[in-house]
């Protein structure tokens, strides 16, 4: 860019920028910071000694014109697929998503057949915590619950390089937690109808989502509303509405990594 062109854009005399150019002029951030925009880099950019690549600038400046709330999300995509774990991360597999899903069935059909350690963390942390889920909660309430999941969920990651692995419904609540799932995990998330949900764990033999609650329906419809884009996050979706054993397994084997 010719000096005088540069000078109209960004409203620094000739002279100043001649100064600037030769070491002998007094920077201004002030003024650097227009030198910058006119030149359509940040301030840092123009200060960084070493010259960044086009395909750098041009990532920059498109992470840069994003509203903050996607901008992290595409740079935690990155890092998710082109991190130097990528691999490590495939060799794990996650199975997110409500109960009466069939995380617990399919994650033990799986592991059984890939001959890999199958692991359920709401297991491990009763495990950890020497007593039952809903004990944890009574003493330790929701936030001492999550403290003990994050500390499980990154034991488990150090120990195994490959598993099958299932977490409670209501980790992606817990939004620094679900990352390390996310950035650790190739993530399955399996789906099914708000009507499947709750026939297959009544039929488990748990009653408790109808019990004095003539509005569970709602309830449940509403908590999947509300995790769904969450869950989305996950590498792929498994529906298996409608779905047997047999042929959801099928399923889960495709989309899996090898």
């Amino acid at each position: 860019m010719a000096r005088k062109v540069l000078s109209q854009q960004s409203k620094v005399s000739e002279r100043y920028l001649a100064q600037l150019e030769a070491g002998e002029g007094n920077a201004s951030v002030l003024l650097l910071r227009n030198v910058a925009r006119a030149l359509g880099l940040s301030l840092t950019e123009l200060l960084d000694h070493q010259e960044a690549s086009v395909e750098q600038r041009l990532i920059r400046r498109f992470v840069d014109q994003l509203p903050e709330h996607q901008r992290e999300e595409v740079v935690f995509r990155l890092m998710r697929e082109f991190g130097q774990e990528k691999s490590a991360r495939r060799a794990r597999i996650a199975l997110v998503g409500l109960r009466g899903a069939g995380k617990t069935t399919l994650g033990g059909a799986l592991a059984s057949e890939l001959h890999v350690p199958f692991i359920e963390l709401d297991r491990e942390i009763e495990r950890e915590a020497g007593i039952s889920l809903s004990e944890v909660f009574s003493l330790y309430g929701q936030t001492g619950y999550r403290r003990i999941e994050r500390r499980c969920l990154e034991r488990i990651v150090q120990e195994n390089e490959r598993m099958v692995m299932t977490v409670g419904g209501g980790i992606v609540s817990e939004i620094e937690t679900y990352n390390v799932l996310l950035l650790n995990c190739f993530t399955v998330w399996v789906k099914a109808s708000p009507e499947e949900h709750m026939a297959r764990v009544v039929a488990q033999g748990d009653f408790r989502p109808m019990q004095g609650n003539r509005e569970a329906m709602e309830d449940l419809k509403r908590i999947l509303g509300a995790r769904e884009p969450l869950y989305r996050k996950a590498d792929v979706t498994l529906d298996t509405s409608g779905e047997d054993l047999e042929r959801s397994l099928q399923k889960l084997r495709r989309v899996a990594p090898a």
